[in-house]
């Protein structure tokens, strides 16, 4: 994926990503909320070697003899010899052992001082424990550790000696006023992050893991085929299948028109202008973009045949709420004649064959040579044939068709339509020998990342193709009135 993609994603899934960096923002406060504070307490000791002696080499030696045994007494801390007197002194009901867990004993680099910290959520006791415990770390030195034993030339006795290692205490522990932890602001900090991470992966997952077809650019990685339109997605058209009949003005029915044009180039080689329109499976839009771009083709004065093809599931006749008893199938059995099957609609030029009754053997009907007939009947006196197919992945109509007339036409629903899907369809209609002329976008989203929007597309001057036909619609209605002229516009 590109950068473009990722941001996409993150723009598409931004909900979840928030919610998910919020509930780790919540999680760090429960989290927080619920651990007891711990407060810490540290007093310093400052080691010293004492020397009869004045000269400097000695001090020096007592100084660097001071340094070495600093970190001897920094494992002594923990050792029961200091922590048993700290426990009979504070009365404590504890160990030596589990009390050396709240003990930490340090000694900076190149100095003779020893840190004492001690840990507990009662911080009185956090500054009682460090310094019961500093003290009696310096009273193990000085009488246990480093104390010495003389006796006099006559051997008469012996006296204790005074220990030449003195601890003192430099900086007694005190009383801290805030917690060491939890730390709030960081634990909050890190929630947030591990939260913002989940919800990134989430929505990354979930983009390679959704395998339907979104935007026009999905449809581009998986044929070569052009797109020949894109059609926004409408709430109600179910309840209004014929936009382009019912609200001309409206930027869904100038996608169509939009179709219409782009249908126009595909005949630049001449041959017959007949189209079969169908879609991977079922209610992606097929039969609605079929009926609106008859329409659109009949508006430019048009000779246009609309066939409904789905022998099946035939709709084309209840969307233009004409008669749909007789139709396509008695023309190919020989019941009726083709010229009296065709009904016009509207003012236009625009013919309809509806289905007929459904018979059982829809493929083998479609696929005979009555169909052949037909086709070329129609193709020799409308302009345009449109033949409305069924899906292509639940029969084998649509791709029969696609052999006997100049291509077929995809339909691809966006939020609908999966990738796999249509890669079948476009192979059925392969494996049939029959040609693919271009790929319809339906069911568009106009919000968010995927939206699409009519007036998105412009030209190379900069122009949106929305204000070009605007504009080229003024220049016709002008031209019309200069000349008392009432001709339909061209496409």
């Amino acid at each position: 994926m590109e950068l473009h993609d990722y941001i996409r994603i993150l723009r598409k899934n931004w909900i979840t990503i928030l919610l998910l960096t919020l509930l780790g923002v919540g999680a760090a406060a429960a989290y927080s909320l619920v651990t007891t504070p711990k407060y810490e307490s540290t007093t310093q000791l400052y080691v010293s070697v004492q020397s009869q002696a004045a000269a400097t080499t000695d001090l020096v030696q007592g100084t660097n003899f001071a340094r070495q045994i600093v970190t001897s007494y920094v494992d002594v801390v923990g050792t029961a010899l200091v922590l048993d007197p700290v426990i009979d002194e504070l009365d404590l009901d504890t160990t030596s052992t589990a009390l050396a867990a709240q003990i930490t004993a340090t000694a900076p680099l190149n100095t003779v001082l020893i840190n004492i910290t001690a840990t507990d959520s009662d911080p009185a006791m956090a500054a009682a424990i460090a310094n019961a415990a500093g003290n009696s770390l310096a009273d193990a030195v000085q009488t246990t550790l480093e104390s010495g034993a003389g006796s006099d030339d006559s051997g008469a006795g012996s006296d204790d000696q005074a220990s030449p290692v003195q601890v003192t205490v430099v900086q007694p522990a005190l009383v801290p006023t805030q917690p060491t932890s939890p730390n709030i602001p960081l634990n909050l900090a890190l929630g947030a992050l591990v939260g913002l991470a989940l919800g990134v992966a989430a929505a990354v997952l979930r983009t390679v893991l959704d395998t339907r077809i979104h935007t026009v650019h999905d449809i581009e990685q998986l044929t070569d085929r052009p797109l020949l339109g894109g059609i926004a997605f409408d709430p109600d058209a179910s309840k209004r299948p014929l936009l382009v009949h019912a609200d001309p003005r409206s930027p869904r029915a100038e996608s169509f028109r939009s179709l219409r044009t782009n249908l126009q180039f595909l005949n630049i080689d001449g041959g017959p202008r007949s189209f079969v329109i169908s879609s991977a499976g079922p209610g992606e839009g097929k039969s609605t973009t079929t009926v609106n771009l008859a329409l659109a083709l009949a508006e430019t004065g048009a000779r246009v045949a609309l066939l409904d093809g789905d022998l099946r599931l035939p709709t084309v006749a209840t969307y233009l709420g004409i008669e749909g008893g007789v139709g396509m199938t008695d023309v190919l059995i020989g019941r009726v004649e083709l010229a009296d099957a065709l009904q016009r609609w509207g003012t236009q030029n625009l013919f309809v064959l509806p289905s007929g009754p459904v018979p059982p053997n829809p493929s083998e009907l479609l696929g005979s040579s009555a169909m052949d007939n037909v086709l070329a009947a129609l193709t020799e006196h409308f302009d345009y044939v449109l033949i409305d197919a069924p899906p292509l992945l639940l029969v084998t109509d649509a791709a029969v068709l696609s052999r006997k007339t100049r291509g077929a036409i995809l339909a691809v629903a966006a939020g609908r339509t999966r990738k796999a899907e249509l890669e079948g369809a476009i192979r059925a209609i392969e494996t049939a020998s029959g040609a693919i002329l271009g790929v319809v976008a339906t069911m568009l989203p106009t919000k968010g990342p995927d939206s699409y929007s009519y007036g998105s597309y412009t030209y190379g001057y900069g122009h949106s193709i929305g204000e070009e036909q605007k504009r080229s619609r003024r220049s016709r209605r002008s031209g019309e009135r200069r000349t008392g002229s009432t001709a339909p516009a061209s496409a």
